[in-house]
């Protein structure tokens, strides 16, 4: 988990692509051209009827050209599994067609990209250059899961009371504020349930992975050859647990920890992003004449105290709007998913100095799924609706007061932010379904697990966690030593290396293998 003229460096067009498949309009669904249809091997998918994508987001400034022909289509799946001759809701797909010669083709590669909320339809095309090797013997595939984009996507508030809904405090310093943030929460739900309450109950990881089993056969694939990113590694490996014999050679990148429930990957965050954040500190300070930040503890003092002179008094950013604390607090973090955006970070944090909060706010539109128009997708709704269906686990205001110290001890700049984000499903009309997920997936092909030490959003210390989930004979574990979110994403030829050959050839790399920068 997004504009100023000043965005014109070669590093700033690298995180205009990241900002363009978050915020960007996607890909409309016309009348049929082609058909694939679904086989009977346990599935109850009818055929996915492909033509040429309209309204495709527009390349970003300075990003690799890729000449592909987009292909969108919707599958038709039951609104509840358990009753699959019932309501039907359409998944929308995009594709792109293997570019090799079809005797090698393997099939398709579904692609998620995390969120959960992220728009697999609008987030293919603006990275289709980081993955044309895999496109030689793959069509590339992705989606927008149920309750996503297009596939039925939860809509809660309008465009300007969302403005109002993510500039709102959300670390109360008192009993008041507490209330008030309550309260906002509350009413979301309350606006959530009106406008998409008959989805919301069937929004949970284990509906999308069903999903994704009636696209293997509407694909026309024996086997679901899947590469997963953050959400989308649990999104994969529930769906290796459910159809350990379905699943064919899957790339789970930056997996996500499934054997913590939502308090400890909360704070499991807020300690990735302090030790992001201190790491790019200490880059800026030994790198950067221009550095807004010294180095060391020092650093961390200075950030806390500009979010906290930004929820007494806010700044003029971007569009007419001030820059909040809680912006401001987004903004930064949705830096640290790469080291790309680091220097939009210094550049943020320098104007910031000035009284001008235009980049920061930009990073926190990225983060909140703001378009330059001022329109929102569904990324943030999404995101709440589906880890509301997914975890039982709800958390009093006396609870969070309780663990607040543990969360500050572990980030001085994010411990806050990350504590109170606990309460984002208090009032959520649907029960969740569990507080952590079932991955473990005996029988299944080996799956490729990869993690990156200086990873903020989903830690290292959860690769482990994943591979032993799913099982030591199933899972290997391929480590990048580096920042950001993301392994493959990355640049780091090692890592590229080893998942292509996998990918491709079937070659699986030793168990701990190390792609260091």
């Amino acid at each position: 988990m997004r504009a100023t003229a000043t965005l014109t460096t070669a590093v700033a067009a690298a995180a205009a692509v990241l900002l363009t498949a978050l915020t960007a309009g996607g890909c409309g669904v016309a009348a049929s051209s082609d058909s694939s249809s679904g086989r009977e091997d346990g599935a109850a998918g009818t055929g996915i009827d492909w033509t040429a994508c309209k309204n495709l987001p527009a390349p970003a400034p300075g990003a690799p050209a890729a000449e592909v022909d987009w292909q969108c289509g919707t599958l038709d799946v039951p609104l509840d599994h358990d009753r699959p001759d019932g309501e039907k809701i359409g998944i929308a797909m995009i594709r792109a067609a293997a570019t090799g010669p079809r005797p090698e083709r393997l099939g398709s590669l579904l692609f998620n990209f995390g969120g959960p909320g992220g728009s697999g339809v609008d987030t293919l095309p603006g990275l289709a250059d980081q993955y044309k090797t895999l496109r030689k013997r793959y069509d590339l595939v992705s989606f927008d899961p149920r309750g996503v984009g297009r596939s039925e996507g939860v809509r809660c508030l309008g465009d300007r009371a969302l403005d109002t809904y993510f500039a709102a405090d959300n670390t109360p310093d008192d009993r008041a504020e507490e209330k008030a943030y309550l309260g906002r929460i509350r009413d979301f739900a309350a606006a959530c349930e009106k406008k998409s309450g008959r989805i919301l109950p069937h929004l949970g990881t284990e509906s999308a992975a069903r999903d994704m089993d009636l696209m293997r056969a509407a694909l026309g694939d024996d086997k679901m050859h899947y590469f997963g990113i953050s959400y989308g590694t649990e999104l994969g490996a529930v769906y290796a647990h459910l159809f350990p014999e379905r699943i064919g050679r899957a790339v789970l990148d930056s997996p996500v920890d499934p054997t913590q429930n939502s308090a400890e990957l909360s704070l499991a965050q807020a300690k990735g992003f302090q030790r992001a954040l201190e790491n790019y500190a200490g880059d800026c300070a030994k790198n950067g004449e221009d550095c807004p930040l010294g180095g060391g503890p020092a650093a961390t003092g200075e950030v806390a105290d500009l979010l906290k002179r930004l929820d007494g008094t806010p700044i003029p950013g971007a569009s007419g709007r001030d820059l909040t604390e809680s912006l401001a607090t987004g903004g930064i973090a949705q830096s640290l998913y790469s080291r790309q955006l680091w220097p939009l970070l210094t550049q943020g944090l320098r104007q910031a100095e000035d009284d001008d909060g235009a980049t920061l706010m930009l990073l926190a539109d990225a983060l909140n799924g703001r378009d330059p128009d001022g329109h929102y997708n569904t990324l943030q709704s999404s995101f709440v609706a589906i880890n509301c269906a997914d975890t039982r686990d709800r958390y009093s205001p006396a609870r969070i007061r309780e663990q607040l110290p543990e969360f500050r001890k572990a980030s001085p700049v994010f411990g806050d932010f990350m504590a109170w984000g606990m309460a984002s499903c208090e009032g959520w009309p649907v029960t969740g379904e569990r507080s952590t997920p079932e991955v473990s997936a005996a029988g299944a092909d080996e799956i490729l697990v990869v993690g990156t030490t200086g990873d903020p959003a989903t830690p290292y210390e959860g690769t482990q966690k994943m591979v032993d989930a799913l099982g030591g004979d199933v899972a290997v574990k391929l480590t990048r030593v580096g920042e950001g979110h993301g392994a493959y994403g990355s640049g780091n030829r090692c890592t590229q290396r080893a998942v292509d050959s996998y990918l491709l050839d079937g070659t699986v790399p030793e168990d701990d293998t190390t792609c260091r920068k």
